[in-house]
């Protein structure tokens, strides 16, 4: 028999003597106990078995609820789990349930915490209970727990359970068929400025519980450094989802990775004093149309995407005025009266007309763009469209028209056998402690293209959505490959996370 003096005093105290009583037991004889005791010892351990699925939870819900994970750079409990204790993404998803289960079931959990039902019985009976409406599972724990109390096997529970299933549900005579069964789903997208969206909507019940199984699952916390709130994590989520299915190919009529054009002014292209300002400028003025993306977003999106090349001029007001005003002189001063005397006094001297000039400037415009471009490429086709008002035409020049002056043939996405080796070498999300499976993230390049990174093996690595989106690319972390094959991250204050095992703990 116990007595006091084996009451532990504290919570380290008591782990301490769990270990010395599992200790105990493994190491005595079992093959020479009495079978009597050999009996008590399975009852016994099932016990405590239940004993420690509910001191787990409820220990485990504490420690999920303080975020403490984060402290040790992981976005989620079961994260923490897999990678500190050791147990496989089944065990931590397991154990995570089981919070979510006696939270939901507290009765259930105190007949867990008490020894009274099986670990297994215990999942079993909440499995039966959720099917109830919610203002009636506390009561239908309260039955089978007395009963399985009272020595009722688990068929009387299941059958006690069926019981009260088929009492709270009657049928409505509403046929699942019917025209009106159709009512009850809509989804609005209304597009806002920039190109930005407002979701609206009514799920039916499957729906419901199809996308709040995709948003728990991706939207999680990814680290300590995850500041999201749980509205822009499942903003993410959602986005994480819709990228996954096309990427995957499963979209009727669009396959493949996401192609991005690389729009550069020509200033910019040749290297021409004033290039970046220009390039600045019209950037800005792109930048608020959907699709179009600039700065660290650009460097995001073209980490795993097909480049095709634009080569983009603006029209220069001034240099075309100057170009005229060379025209005019070289044509007789400003009369535009054919004379080549220079310092010409003939009568028919006077200025040309507002509308002489405008012809005059639209014909020098086309004229140069013939000369980047070429008749048959596609400026030709912007010039007689958009400058003339239509092939043809003899419309006013637009103020501020960005000429496509060359487009280069799409470049080839990653490789395949080279995303094969990315793979292989990092089989999960190359960012320290995020365990993303490699073939659910985007490749990332450490160095960007942007900065003339490589597409190659030593400057590729996979990075999970919200580590390569938003933590590198929009918060400014930066990745590096180690020599030895590990990653270090680097905050903008900073901080350092590595990649490499938590340490062991002290015996």
């Amino acid at each position: 028999m116990c007595d006091g003096r084996y009451q532990p005093s504290s919570v380290p105290g008591a782990l301490r003597m769990l270990d010395l009583a599992l200790d105990y037991l493994n190491a005595a004889d079992a093959a020479s106990l009495p079978s009597a005791i050999q009996a008590e010892s399975l009852r016994a351990l099932e016990r405590a078995d239940a004993k420690q699925t509910a001191a787990r939870a409820r220990m485990l819900a504490a420690f999920a609820g303080q975020a403490a994970y984060e402290g040790d750079g992981h976005g989620s409990p079961s994260t923490w789990l897999r990678w500190q204790t050791r147990v496989t993404r089944g065990a931590a998803a397991g154990a995570v349930g089981w919070v979510r289960r006696i939270a939901a079931h507290p009765v259930i959990g105190d007949a867990l915490a008490a020894g009274e039902l099986s670990e297994s019985w215990a999942r079993q009976v909440c499995a039966w209970t959720d099917r109830l409406p919610l203002d009636k599972q506390g009561d239908a724990d309260e039955i089978l727990a007395a009963a399985a109390r009272s020595g009722v096997d688990l068929a009387g529970l299941g059958g006690l359970a069926q019981e009260m299933y088929e009492r709270s549900y009657t049928y409505t005579g509403r046929d699942d068929d019917d025209a009106d069964s159709l009512g009850d789903r809509a989804v609005w997208l209304d597009t806002t400025l920039g190109g930005a969206g407002r979701l609206t909507g009514d799920l039916t019940a499957g729906c419901s519980a199809a996308l709040a199984a995709v948003l728990e699952s991706l939207g999680k916390r990814s680290g300590r450094e995850d500041i999201r709130t749980a509205a822009q994590r499942r903003h993410d989520a959602l986005e994480e989802a819709c990228r996954r299915l096309i990427d995957a190919g499963l979209l009727p009529g669009r396959a493949g990775p996401t192609r991005a054009y690389l729009h550069m002014t020509l200033a910019q292209l040749r290297d021409l004093p004033g290039g970046s300002q220009a390039e600045a400028a019209w950037a800005a003025a792109r930048a608020s149309q959907p699709g179009w993306l600039t700065g660290p977003a650009a460097d995001a999106a073209a980490c795993d995407a097909t480049l095709a090349p634009v080569v983009s001029g603006y029209v220069d007001w001034a240099a075309l005025d100057r170009l005229t005003d060379v025209y005019l002189a070289t044509r007789g001063g400003s009369s535009g009266c054919g004379c080549t005397c220079g310092g010409c006094s003939c009568p028919a001297r006077s200025p040309p007309s507002p509308a002489t000039l405008a012809r005059l400037r639209q014909t020098m415009l086309r004229l140069a763009a013939d000369v980047m471009s070429g008749p048959g490429g596609l400026a030709s086709w912007l010039r007689a469209t958009q400058l003339a008002g239509g092939p043809g035409g003899s419309g006013s020049v637009p103020l501020a028209v960005p000429l496509s002056l060359d487009t280069g043939q799409a470049e080839r996405t990653i490789p395949g056998n080279l995303r094969r080796a990315v793979l292989t070498r990092h089989r999960r999300c190359c960012f320290p402690g995020c365990q993303v499976p490699a073939a659910a993230c985007q490749i990332h390049h450490f160095i960007p293209r942007s900065r003339g990174g490589p597409t190659s093996l030593d400057n590729l690595g996979p990075v999970c959505a919200f580590h390569h989106l938003i933590v590198i690319h929009s918060w400014g972390w930066t990745l590096r490959l180690d020599p030895d094959g590990t990653t270090t991250a680097t905050a903008p204050d900073g901080r350092i996370l590595r990649d490499h095992d938590p340490p062991r703990q002290a015996a």
